[in-house]
This record gives C-alpha cells, structure tokens and sequence, in this order.
C-alpha cells in the first residue's frame, strides 16, 4: 500500500523561542537548525527576519539546508499595500524560498486587537499572500486564533482562509493559539474546513499545550485529513508550550494506523539521534531534561518494582511498548529498596557485569541498598553510585586513587569596588600510584563570579589525578540537587550529582552526610570514579 505523505513543520527557533527564560543566541540557532535537518523535517522556521537582530542574523549565516528555510512574519497592516509594507519587507528580504505570515481569523481579534474592519483583515490576507506568491515564494497562513474564532462565527474563520488560498497560499495552518480547544472538536472541525472546500493536503495543524492536549489535537487534526504538523523540540513554546515533536514524530513512525499510513521526512536510522537531539536542546539552554519525557526521557524505560524488572528479563515487551534503541534512549532497572535479585542482575547485566544467579554476593549488595537507603541514600536515580557499590561487593573495584584529605574555606569581604562578594577555596589531597598530590582551586569563574564550594572542590578534584588526568579532562558537572532527608537536629542531606563527558555520556552519583559540603564531596567521588571505570583506567 502507497503510504501518503505528512510533513513536519518545526518552529523551534521561532515559538520555541516565546518560551519564558529561553533567549537563543545565533550561534546556537544555528546548531539546533543543523540537528533539525539532520533530524529529517520538512521546513525549519528560523525566525522573524527584522523582528530582532538575532533573527536577522541567523537568515544571513544559514547555509544550505535540505528542509525548507522559512522566514515568519504578519501579514500586511491595512492602510497599505503589501509591496509598500516594511514591515513584510523585512521578511521578505530574508531571502528564504518558503515565508509563513500570521494573520487574524477571529472575528473578535480581528476588531479588538487589530482596531480593524472585518472586510480589511480579509483584504490584508488575500494581499499578503498574493504578494508571496507573485515573488515566487511558498506561501504559508497561520491561521491565528482559528479554532476560537471558528466556534465564535465559523463564516468569518473560512472566509479568512479562503481568502488565503484563493491568493495561492501552499499551507493554510490552522492554529490552536490559545490551547483551550480538545482533541474531539479539532478533529470535527478540521474534517468541517476540509468539507468547505480546503483541501487536506493544503491544510496543517499548530496546537498549544494549555490542556496538555497538544500532541493529541495534532493526531486527530492528521486523522481529519490535515497533512502538515507543526510543533517544536522538547514542546518549547509560550506559557504551556507547543506540541512536541520528540513525541509526535516517534508515534507517527512508530504506531499504527500512522506508520503504515503515512511516510515523513524522517528515516528510521534518523530517529535512533532523537533522544540526542532532545538533551542537546536541553544542554544548551542549561536546563536539565524532563526526565518522565515521552520515549527520550531518562525515566521513559525505567523499570523500579521487582516484578517488572523481572518480567523485562524475561521479555522487554512485557513493559515496553516500543524498544528503546529506536528512538536513542536505553531501559533503565533502577536500584531501590524495592528490589530483587532479578531486577539486580538485569541492572549489573547492564552495567557490564554479568553475575550468576545465587552467587552470595548478590544478597550482600542487596542488603547494603537498602541498609543505606534508610540513611538517606538514593540508588533509584544515582545509577552510577549503584555500580561503583555493586563493582565493590564483586571485587571488581580499581583502587585508581585514595583521598588522604580535603578543606574548602569561604570567605566574604569587599571588593575593590566596595562590593561585597563571596569565594570558596579548596585543597584536596590524594595519592596515585604512592605519590601524593596537592591540588587547590577557587570558585571563581572567567566572568568572576562566585561558583560555590562545590564548584571548588570539584575543579580542586579534577585538577591532577596523574596517569588518569586524561580520561578526566572532558568531564564536567551539569546539576547538583540537595534535598534534606531527616527534619530536626539530625537532619541528613543528600546530593545528587549529574556528570556528562565529551561523548554525551550522562551518569548521576549521590552523597549523604548531615554536611552538605561532605556529601557532594562524596557524589563528586564516585563521579569521578565512575568516569574512571567507564573509560577503562
């Protein structure tokens, strides 16, 4: 059977962009653009050319692109013609062979927002668009506030979108702006607009996630018959975010009836970098990912109870729904107090240690887990703190280094400009191959800034480590959390560590002490080890 063809729209680097606390600089639109199209969607939205600096930029440093470059803007403002509008100009003067506009279908938006005639907002669409296609451009309308206004005075909404296609438009996109509007009405009115004359295979979806509907109003949009789905990475977007399209893209490819009814831009060899994809968002926006994310979160093929670790054993597919290796991600047996010893092998196994079945040291490891889980320890996502435990117990533990000694001091005082500012200084001490090693650093940064007495003493740590220096060098710390496990004078706290190196290798290691300072010296410890033992020392 011919499968028919849906396209995939990403506007990252413009909705993405509306996202509270996100400010992408050009160099790093231009790296989420090469990973997009190395991804395998259709059009890549890099902005709204003349809006801001950054926008204009990345139109003039793009280079060649296999998806569709396009350039966003708003239609033409009444009073106006579309050739004499600088505003459209500026998009325009992007040179991009695709543009989309964004005009009003709300008869209230149209009125309230705009200050317009209803009979203006329509001529500002068929002229915007007419003006895109008369210079050779693909033409696209985002519909804005369409579902709204279909529901408020549906003859308006469709006159607006015939106004675009009667101009030429490729594209009319029907836009959940608000997203208030279920997955059951975008369907019926999808399937309404295709029965008043527009086209399925002209017709695309861009959906909010303010009911965290998102991806499900794009579904029933591609099952009324629309054949553009836009969305971003990660679902970035203002106030709730867009669909996503690290879980749409999966589930098309993936699911039925989608996958045997329709083919993407985006090839199954493709889909394995998506989860890489997903955390490269996240790292450049210093954000830790969502670890419950859809098929690329950490935690997306996680297995914590016993019987599930046990029935993975047996068949992954007894709590998988898909394999993870497709998308990029991995099946995780986290270590709890909840375990059992099928549920540990499975872990070791993974880790590259094959144990057999009632070998005594398997119950020593499981007793220790949970000894230390009533100190406050938490093996269930510091993973690798679990290995390094386990390797221990199995004598399968390098002794790289012993830590004779370590001091962190903090001092506050003025600057020379009367300003008062923090530094943290560390001296750890270690011995490798017999001979000892001093190392001290401050928690100053290039910007001086303070960084902390974690920072300190992690830089102090990973600064001579002798014949392993090497292994080392491209580690670096990208979260720390602290949560207090005990309330009152005995309070515990436990740090969690998140570590990653130059191969994209991520690994999280924890710390308990009723010292905080203590306790991260300890995640940053086994982080280190950990680095060690992975890297072959």
């Amino acid at each position: 059977m011919t499968r028919e063809r849906l396209y995939l729209y990403d506007t990252t680097l413009r909705d993405g962009q509306q996202t509270q606390g996100v400010q992408f600089s050009t160099a790093e639109k231009l790296r989420i653009a090469e990973a997009l199209d190395r991804l395998g969607v259709d059009h890549i939205e890099g902005g709204w050319p003349g809006a801001n600096p950054t926008d204009s930029a990345f139109f003039e440093e793009v280079g060649q692109t296999r998806a569709t470059l396009t350039a966003f803007g708003m239609t033409k403002r009444a009073g106006r013609s579309a050739e004499n509008d600088d505003v459209l100009a500026a998009v325009m003067n992007a040179g991009t062979s695709s543009v989309c506009l964004v005009g009003k279908t709300h008869d209230f938006h149209v009125t309230t927002a705009l200050g317009i005639t209803l009979e203006e907002n329509v001529e500002n669409i068929r002229a915007s668009v007419a003006h895109l296609v008369a210079q050779g451009r693909e033409a696209l309308l985002d519909a804005e506030h369409f579902f709204d206004g279909y529901k408020a005075k549906p003859d308006y909404a469709l006159e607006c979108l015939k106004a675009a296609q009667d101009a030429g438009a490729r594209w009319i996109v029907l836009c959940d702006t608000n997203g208030g509007t279920l997955p059951h009405e975008i369907g019926q009115i999808v399937r309404d607009v295709i029965a008043a004359g527009i086209p399925g295979d002209s017709l695309g979806i861009h959906t909010h996630n303010d009911t965290e509907n998102a991806v499900a109003g794009s579904l029933a949009a591609v099952d009324a018959g629309a054949r553009q789905v836009q969305g971003t990475l990660n679902g970035l977007g203002e106030r709730c975010g867009n669909a996503n399209l690290t879980s749409l893209i999966p589930t098309l490819l993936l699911k039925e009836p989608y996958a045997s009814a329709y083919e993407t831009g985006v090839s199954m060899e493709a889909l394995e970098g998506l989860t890489r994809t997903s955390r490269m968002l996240d790292d450049i926006l210093n954000r830790v990912p969502m670890r419950q994310m859809a098929y690329v979160g950490s935690s997306a093929f996680a297995h914590k109870a016993g019987l599930h670790a046990s029935a993975i054993l047996k068949d992954p597919t007894t709590y998988e729904h898909i394999d993870p290796g497709v998308v990029g991600n991995r099946r995780v047996v986290p270590m709890s107090n909840q375990a059992g010893q099928s549920n540990l092998r499975r872990r070791l196994a993974e880790a590259g240690l094959e144990v057999e079945p009632g070998n005594p040291a398997l119950a020593r490891i499981l007793d220790l887990i949970k000894t230390r889980e009533a100190e406050g320890y938490s093996y269930d996502t510091a993973q690798a703190s679990f290995e390094l435990l386990a390797r221990s117990e199995l004598g399968m533990l390098p002794d790289f280094f012993e830590v004779k000694r370590y001091r962190v001091t903090v001092e506050r005082r003025k600057n020379k400009y009367d300003r008062m500012v923090s530094l943290s200084e560390a001296v750890v001490v270690l011995k490798v191959d017999g001979e000892k090693k001093l190392s001290v650093s401050e928690s100053m940064d290039e910007e001086g800034c303070d960084r902390g007495p974690v920072n300190a003493l992690s830089k102090a740590l990973a600064k001579d480590l002798g014949r392993y220096q090497e292994l080392i060098d491209d580690m670096r710390l990208v979260d720390f959390k602290v949560r207090i496990t005990q309330g009152g004078t005995e309070a515990v706290t436990r740090v969690i560590i998140d570590s990653e190196d130059g191969e994209g290798r991520r690994w999280a290691t924890v710390g308990v002490s009723a010292n905080i300072v203590d306790a991260s010296f300890e995640a940053l410890l086994d982080a280190v080890r950990w680095k060690l033992v992975r890297a072959g020392a």
